[in-house]
């Protein structure tokens, strides 16, 4: 059929249906006529889209609906639609396969695409945003950055040409849509019909209209964003289309064509006003695009306005023309300002401006510097108030202008000793203005530095620390230590006892864990290696180990709050103790009795104990005190926590032991990345000591059923190396201490050393100390000994007698050293055996049982345990409960001294008494053997 006839007048549909004569009928016409028929009848009629129609018309409604919620800036609603319209597009794959991706539906991921591009590079955009919104703008952008790298070539050919894309979909139009049309508005004759429809039955209106918009076949996306104008330009135009063909003759053909051109030319007339429309808006677009890019208002352009509270585009004036300024005008102006200060809406950055506007008037008309101070204050003051989130930090340009800020105060109360600033200070008795008596401000320089300490920390702890930036921010510590010291020497001179006391811990704690290479370098004797080296030290005051004996010792003798006076002790302990002063560092922590109530201590300074214990263990190590270093660490490392212990980073844990709120507290204790304790380091100095102690005292008890073990975490070690299916060369921290102890336990001690000391082991651990070939010879000699004490342990039941000279050579040791050794574990009952002088050998006596004697003994404890359960687990049936308490029924069992003794007169039951079991027999002192 000829598509003349696609689309037929009013009138014709009208005498169609009146008319009994047989006439070939449009698809048009049947699409009237079932608009005029009864409500039964058009329950029976229905009409058939093809499967292409139906998606299609899917996929244009969700993208009208994702483009209305662009408008409106409901990424929320965005983010929901675009799922839905991904799904559709999948449901649609077997037509586009043969039709080609269309495009309204580039168009629309590439206009999507740019959009949330410009949302997101809005920060002050983003910033207004609800929480919803800003978290489905995010989802949404990678979304789409994601799914359009399918479609790239397709988007690249569209943003080249755009208009070119948008005239090939019009062309489709007509050829794809055939009779149907977008909506009621784009074609005329059906607005006509829908009007007389609407005349005659008002009912089924919804219908109709759902009808209508449906019956479109593959809709022009692109008219849907011009919706409302198109409808307005396309209404008279239908109206007029339908009175001429109702005036001409009904049922011509003639007619039919008229209709036709009439819609040709109007067709012709929408495409030219919908290139010019879309010709002004891409003007517009490109303005816009100038304007962010230059910054520069163009005239006849767009202005991007801020949301929130109205913003003022020129600087309010600070006093009205011909005001006398002096210091009461500024004081009221001051308040006023700070009125403004923690109220919803209020610009901080435009608050600060202006507090740095009245200062420099202050300046211009030399009003003193007493209200200079109080306003320098207040500036410092709004620059820690400009993140209202405690948890946040400072930006870098807020940071900056904070410490010169302070740099500038400070210098101004140098120069001025006329000035008092005390938080005591009442408004009222402030002196601001230029006179004989001295400015009196109310103020706090010491809470504003102490302020100040603590962004530095929050700065680098929320910083990167294996990036540049840290390496930047790092370096402002050298400006942040300038400051403390300056307002050091400010209140030694005005401050009262307990501000220098603040102010000093203030620098204890950033010189604690800092080694002094200069120091350590002119105790060993050294110069530095170039000239400027050499003047710099010479130039340089006190060490840091005098520095820090003084400020401790003003804290000991004049605080007297507790807080501060245990944390300079316990700095000061990690400060010697980082400095190998051992004994001075021991001491302290003795005398001061920290660990008996260190438990009551606030997190923190559990965090400094805990950091302090740890050093002082590292310290004793590398004096060679292996017990104490164990002992020092073995808190830390047997809680299997060390990271968390030290404030270094928080472990994984389930969110019933710990809340989000919770684990934001715990972050903002962590330490910052520079002061932090090698946990490597650490675990290997621990493990080395556990195996010093415990292979020597493993080969000792060896047949001991009550051998305690000396630390757990090393024994686990040792299990899961002797789990291992396939011992390979070591190559962890860990896996080298367990090789080093299976050759220790057989008396190996040249492959224990190659185990424990060498390159590897050097770049992880050994070379970080500051003595480095000192703690290695260290190593090797402890090795020495300990394999020796571990050899004759294991050894001992082999040698009748074994000469001194022969192990002195085995273990590369002195014969005193060997002699000396051997001497101390005759006395302390370790070794059954004696030294014969003449001849230098050691005699072994036969007095330890063998192998087959100490199985046999445990074999009787065991079995002496195993009836003594089976006894009482009888009783318990029988229903005499004994065991826990004094019983007087015959056989029960009684509480004693010894233990648990059987009581009543049967013979052959257990007893035990203190002695307990006796070795060389198995026996006790009331002669109850078995």
């Amino acid at each position: 059929m000829s598509r003349f006839f696609a689309t037929g007048s009013d009138s014709e549909s009208e005498e169609s249906s009146s008319a009994d004569e047989i006439t070939p009928k449009a698809s048009g016409a049947t699409f009237k006529q079932s608009l005029l028929l009864s409500d039964d009848e058009e329950d029976t009629k229905r009409v058939v889209r093809s499967a292409k129609d139906k998606r299609f018309e899917e996929l244009t409604n969700l993208i009208k609906t994702i483009r209305n919620a662009m408008k409106i800036r409901d990424m929320a609603k965005c983010l929901e639609e675009f799922e839905q319209l991904c799904r559709a597009f999948i449901k649609s794959k077997n037509i586009v396969d043969k039709e080609g991706v269309p495009a309204f539906y580039i168009r629309l991921l590439a206009d999507l695409e740019d959009y949330l591009n410009q949302l997101w590079e809005d920060k002050e955009g983003k910033k207004k945003m609800n929480k919803n919104n800003a978290k489905a703008l995010s989802t949404l952008r990678q979304k789409i950055r994601k799914y359009n790298r399918d479609y790239e070539t397709e988007i690249a050919a569209y943003k080249e040409n755009p208009q070119e894309s948008a005239d090939e979909e019009e062309e489709k139009e007509p050829e794809e849509s055939g009779s149907s049309s977008e909506s009621e508005t784009e074609e005329g004759d059906e607005g006509v019909s829908a009007k007389a429809f609407l005349k005659k039955k008002p009912e089924p209106v919804p219908d109709a209209s759902k009808f209508l918009k449906s019956a479109k076949g593959s809709g022009d996306e692109s008219s849907s964003s011009d919706d409302d104008e198109d409808a307005e330009d396309w209404g008279s135009d239908t109206v007029d289309s339908g009175s001429e063909s109702s005036d001409e003759g009904e049922g011509k053909s003639s007619s039919l064509a008229l209709v036709f051109l009439k819609k040709t030319q109007e067709s012709e007339k929408s495409t030219e006003k919908k290139v010019s429309k879309k010709k002004k808006l891409k003007k517009k677009e490109r303005l816009e695009e100038e304007i962010e890019e230059e910054g520069e208002e163009v005239e006849g352009g767009w202005e991007k306005v801020k949301g929130g509270a109205p913003m003022v585009k020129e600087k309010p004036k600070m006093f009205a023309k011909g005001t006398e300024i002096n210091v009461p005008v500024v004081v009221k102006k001051l308040n006023e300002i700070l009125q403004a200060r923690g109220k919803k809406g209020t610009d901080r950055a435009a608050q600060i401006e202006l507090l740095h506007a009245l200062a420099g008037i202050c300046n211009e008309h030399n009003l003193g510097q007493g209200i200079l101070v109080k306003i320098k204050i207040n500036i410092i003051a709004s620059l820690y108030d400009y993140n209202p989130n405690l948890a946040a930090f400072m930006k870098a340009d807020m940071w900056k202008k904070c410490l010169e800020c302070i740099d500038e105060m400070l210098d101004i109360l140098f120069e001025n000793s006329n000035i008092f600033i005390g938080e005591n200070i009442a408004e009222d008795s402030e002196t601001l203005s230029i006179s004989d008596q001295p400015f009196r401000v109310r103020g706090c320089v010491l809470t504003l530095v102490e302020r100040m300490d603590e962004e530095f920390t929050k700065i680098m702890q929320n910083t990167d620390p294996h990036s540049q930036e840290y390496v930047d921010n790092l370096k402002d510590e050298g400006r942040v230590c300038g400051i403390i010291d300056r307002l050091l020497n400010y209140l030694e001179n005005k401050g009262s006892t307990e501000e220098i006391c603040r102010v000093y811990l203030r620098r204890i704690m950033h010189t604690y864990y800092k080694f002094d290479y200069k120091a350590h370098r002119r105790s060993l004797g050294l110069q530095g290696e170039t000239k400027s080296e050499q003047d710099q030290e010479e130039s340089e005051s006190d060490d840091s180990a005098i520095i820090m004996d003084r400020l401790c010792k003003f804290i000991y003798a004049k605080d007297r709050t507790d807080r501060i006076r245990t944390c300079a002790i316990l700095c000061h302990i990690y400060h010697h103790a980082l400095h190998s002063r051992w004994y001075q560092a021991r001491d302290l922590m003795l005398m001061s009795h920290l660990q008996d109530n260190i438990q009551h201590a606030d997190p923190p300074v559990q965090i400094l104990y805990n950091r302090t214990m740890v050093q002082l263990g590292i310290c004793a190590f590398r004096q060679g005190m292996i017990k104490d270093a164990h002992n020092a660490l073995l808190d830390i490392q047997s809680s299997g926590r060390a990271k968390e212990l030290l404030g270094q980073g928080l472990l994984m844990r389930n969110m019933q032991e710990r809340n989000a709120e919770q684990e934001k507290i715990e972050k903002r204790r962590q330490v910052p990345f520079h002061m932090h304790i090698n946990l490597e380091l650490l675990e290997c100095v621990y493990l080395v000591s556990a195996m010093l102690l415990e292979i020597p005292y493993m080969a000792a008890h060896e047949f001991d059923a009550r051998r305690r073990m000396i630390s757990k975490q090393f024994h686990h070690q040792l299990r899961v190396g002797e789990r291992q299916p396939l011992l390979g060369p070591p190559e962890s921290m860990r896996e080298h201490v367990v090789a080093a102890s299976k050759a220790m336990k057989m008396g190996d001690w040249r492959t224990c050393h190659s185990f424990i000391i060498n390159e590897k082991m050097n770049c992880k651990v050994w070379d970080l100390f500051p003595e480095t070939q000192r703690v290695r010879e260290m190593l090797v000699r402890k090795i020495q000994e300990e394999s020796l004490r571990t050899y004759l342990f294991t050894y001992s039941s082999v040698y009748d007698s074994i000469s001194m000279q022969t192990l002195s050579e085995m273990f590369e040791l002195e014969i005193p050293t060997v002699h000396s050794i051997i001497s101390k574990m005759i006395i302390n009952e370790e070794l059954m055996a004696s030294l014969d002088q003449p001849t230098q050998t050691v005699v072994m006596h036969r007095t330890e049982p063998t192998s087959l004697q100490n199985m046999a003994l445990q074999l009787a404890e065991k079995l002496g345990s195993l009836v003594e359960n089976n006894e009482r687990v009888f009783d318990l049936k029988q229903g005499i409960y004994g065991g826990y308490f004094n019983r007087d029924q015959k056989g029960g069992y009684q509480q004693n001294k010894s233990g648990y003794q059987r009581g009543g007169d049967q013979k052959g039951g257990y007893q035990q008494n203190k002695s307990g079991y006796q070795r060389g027999g198995y026996r006790n002192q009331n002669q109850g053997n078995y």
